[in-house]
């Protein structure tokens, strides 16, 4: 077990399920073991936070805790012979650290009264990114990284919104607004196109260490119990591969306890201006199933979001109701010959009745459809991951993933034979994706490394069919399959006291087939030559001083090519090309948001995108694919910190593109000055947070914000050069916690604005520049939730 002092826990966190009180008594029957282990089960056992972020501390061995005591009492049992003390910082927040040198005992005048000591500052815990498969400290990672620490409670009432609660946080984080479980991500300004196909996504989403998506549409998750979100900005060919040209989202769910058995619930009933009732509810159940050794941690969840749009000529009211509802469900085995097992499984059906678009000219959320355009998203993971301490503090992860993704999407196509008679297109893309990553990382906090192996293999079938209503025929198809191979490394090594070198690069050998779909079942399969490809980063971490630190970093990212439908044919394949993108960046960070009152991040960067591949819609309303030119991408973004007092903190995170596509299609017009699409020139996002102690286990927490959207295109070329965004939306929230239950009530858009979001809804009447996706109107949540 040495391996696990520095790979086991850097930061072992348990959170409590309410506050409690740290002189209560509580039955505590915890092993030996690491001190990491020991703390965190105290911590879930209490009710309380406990966490440990020195390493070296954390594989310390305890001698555990059994019988009945108040928390105090316990942890100083657990913490004999470690050489560690707890700092309580409050009743619910308790520090494990090494223990200080106790002061020569001073003879006291018998009249003098000695005054207390005052208790020592807080210090944040240490944040980790380990999104940096090298589990590097936050303050020493050399690029641009979000990390948010979800709290159970902001997930109780924002869980349901999936994504949307993201990219209205982070404003380098957007989507297109297509409705649930079909819009498509971007970080920065790494955007492609407005549509699905079978392009790579830009944006690499991962759940834990299993792979998400592939070719597919955000599956947007619920975020229900879930631990953090960590976002890394830039190319990140060198760790995570092909399709994560813009970055990486990587959701972190909490982990199966095997210590305590116990629940949360949440519920909410929401209500739409103009539109209808909506509603959510989510529930997770942790239970042990040996202790210390075998857990099990499930989470089921429901949402209905009220449509707000109607359609007149079908006498049909909020006709974009959506729906979805899910599962997650994880399964931990601790010390099984050395080592922890996680197997998962998540099962997610999101089902909209029609589109969120409306007609411009037509009275404000209205439209008129021959027939309606219903979508469906089907998601299926299953994983399982495997750790162990190998050798000289270096662990072993290797994780399989399994996704099969169905997607359905209808469109009105009436108009597009040059009659008024109803057509109907459908198009049905089945994916399955498999893929694996094994590797080894270690070296500690100033020279952390990793080194390991991918693969991967993906199957899509993406059918078509148009006509008439009742009977539509089939139209061609395409089948892609992609397989890949990958070895990579990176390691970072100090040059100087205050200076790192990291560098790292990935081998992937990729090959690729398409076979066309056509009426009678199918055509010849067309092969690519298998490609290799290098992708490359280095970067340095200056510290200049104890509160100042910058860093340089340039990556470089790649997507394979494939196959798609040539554009304005039935009968006929085309390939497109692979692209690749490199980047340079340079950023500062200036002192700790969760240290000092005042904090700064700032990054100014450069990116380099070659053949860009590009989902599009031909001229008759089909979609397409093809390399469309070549982008340049230059930006600066920030965040400022302030915590005004105690109780109160204010954000304010902000950003500037500007982006040109160059060396298109002869037929585009004015190509050289077009930017690349869906991406805003700029954005801005105030933020405040605020918590007050009302009376003994009543607390006060809220949240204000104001998000402006600048300008975008839809596309890069005419006719989908629409111009959308210029727009500012405003949100409200509150919640009274009472220890084992909380009260909420937040107001979305609160001034009802009505804005172009998305110029996009259905691609047969793209070529009339008329479509617009308005906001959510102004809406209210009331919700419960509660702790068992």
């Amino acid at each position: 077990m040495r391996g696990n002092k520095r790979a086991a826990a850097v930061v072992a966190i348990a959170f409590g399920l309410g506050a409690a009180d740290a002189a209560r008594a509580e039955t505590f029957n915890i092993a030996p073991g690491r001190l990491g282990e020991v703390a965190a089960a105290i911590g879930a056992r209490a009710g309380i936070t406990v966490a440990v972020t020195d390493p070296e501390l954390a594989g310390r061995l305890s001698p555990g805790v059994r019988g009945t005591f108040s928390v105090r009492a316990a942890l100083e049992r657990a913490l004999r012979g470690t050489g560690a003390e707890a700092v309580f910082y409050d009743r619910v927040t308790v520090r494990i650290i090494r223990a200080r040198a106790k002061p020569r005992p001073v003879r006291q005048k018998p009249a003098v009264i000695p005054l207390p000591m005052p208790d020592p500052p807080a210090v944040p815990d240490e944040i980790v990114v380990t999104a940096s498969k090298q589990n590097i400290l936050l303050e020493n990672y050399p690029g641009s990284a979000k990390i948010i620490d979800f709290e159970p409670a902001w997930l109780s009432r924002n869980g349901a919104r999936g994504t949307a609660a993201l990219t209205e946080t982070l404003p380098t984080l957007s989507s297109t607004n297509l409705g649930r479980g079909r819009n498509k991500l971007y970080v920065r300004g790494i955007s492609d196109s407005s549509f699905n196909g079978p392009t790579q996504a830009t944006v690499g989403q991962y759940l834990g260490d299993a792979r998400l998506n592939y070719n597919a549409p955000d599956p947007d998750l619920n975020l229900y119990d879930l631990k953090r979100v960590e976002v890394l900005a830039g190319p990140q060919g060198t760790l995570y591969g092909a399709g994560s040209l813009g970055g990486v989202v990587r959701l972190v769910p909490n982990a199966p306890d095997s210590a305590e058995a116990y629940a949360t619930a949440s519920t909410g009933v929401s209500a739409t201006r103009f539109g209808g009732i909506g509603g959510d509810a989510a529930a997770m159940l942790n239970l042990p199933l040996a202790k210390g050794r075998m857990a099990l941690r499930l989470v089921v969840y429901g949402t209905r979001e009220p449509g707000y749009i109607d359609d007149p000529s079908r006498n049909l009211r909020d006709i974009n109701d959506s729906l979805s509802f899910g599962q997650r469900l994880m399964f931990r085995m601790e010390d099984l010959a050395g080592w922890t097992i996680d197997a998962g499984m998540v099962v997610q059906n999101i089902k909209t009745d029609d589109g969120q678009y409306v007609l411009r000219g037509d009275p404000p959320l209205e439209r008129s459809n021959a027939l309606a355009q219903p979508f469906r998203n089907d998601y299926r993971l299953a994983y399982v991951t495997a750790r162990r301490p190998v050798f000289g503090g270096t662990e072993l992860v290797s994780t399989t993933s399994f996704v099969l993704h169905d997607l359905k999407t209808v469109f009105d196509a009436t108009g597009s034979d040059g009659t008024t008679s109803p057509r109907r297109f459908e198009e049905k893309n089945n994916i399955a994706l498999l893929s694996n990553e094994t590797r080894l990382w270690g070296g500690g906090r100033r020279t952390p490394w990793v080194a390991g192996m991918a693969g991967i293999y993906s199957v899509s079938r993406l059918s078509r069919l148009l006509g008439s209503p009742d009977d539509p025929s089939q139209i061609a198809g395409v089948r892609n399959r992609q397989v890949e191979f990958s070895l990579f490394g990176q390691a970072s090594h100090p040059i100087a006291s205050s200076l790192i070198a990291t560098g790292g690069g990935r081998l992937t050998v990729s090959d690729g087939a398409g076979t066309l779909l056509d009426a009678v079942g199918g055509g010849e399969e067309e092969s690519s030559r298998a490609r290799v490809r290098f992708a490359g980063s280095a970067a340095l971490d200056w510290h200049l001083s104890p509160s100042l630190s910058a860093f340089l970093h340039y990556q470089q990212g790649f997507r394979p090519g494939g196959f798609a439908v040539a554009s304005g044919s039935v009968v006929e394949s085309q390939e497109f090309e692979a692209d690749d993108l490199s980047q340079i960046e340079l950023g500062i960070r200036w002192r700790d948001k969760a240290r000092d009152r005042l904090s700064i991040r700032a990054a100014i960067f450069g990116v380099d995108w070659n053949h860009v591949q590009a989902d599009l819609v031909d001229d008759s309303g089909l979609p397409a694919t093809a390399n469309i030119g070549s982008g340049r991408v230059y930006g600066l973004d920030g965040e400022i910190t302030w915590r005004a007092l105690p109780a109160w903190t204010l954000t304010v995170a902000a950003f500037l593109n500007y982006s040109n596509l160059i060396g298109t299609a002869s037929a585009a017009a004015n190509a050289d000055a077009i930017t690349l699409p869906n991406v805003p020139r700029d954005g801005v996002r105030v933020g405040s947070q605020w918590r007050f102690e009302l009376a003994r286990d009543v607390t006060l927490t809220g949240e204000a914000s104001a998000h402006y959207v600048g300008q975008s295109h839809l596309g890069a070329t005419p006719p989908l050069d629409v111009m959308q965004g210029q727009y500012l939306v405003s949100a409200i929230g509150a919640r009274i916690d009472f220890a084992r239950f909380g009260i909420s009530l937040d107001i979305s858009n609160i001034g009802d604005a009505r804005a172009n979001t998305f110029a996009f809804g259905n691609p047969f009447g793209l070529g009339r520049q008329n479509q617009v996706t308005p906001l959510r109107p102004r809406t209210i949540r009331l919700g419960l939730d509660a702790r068992f």
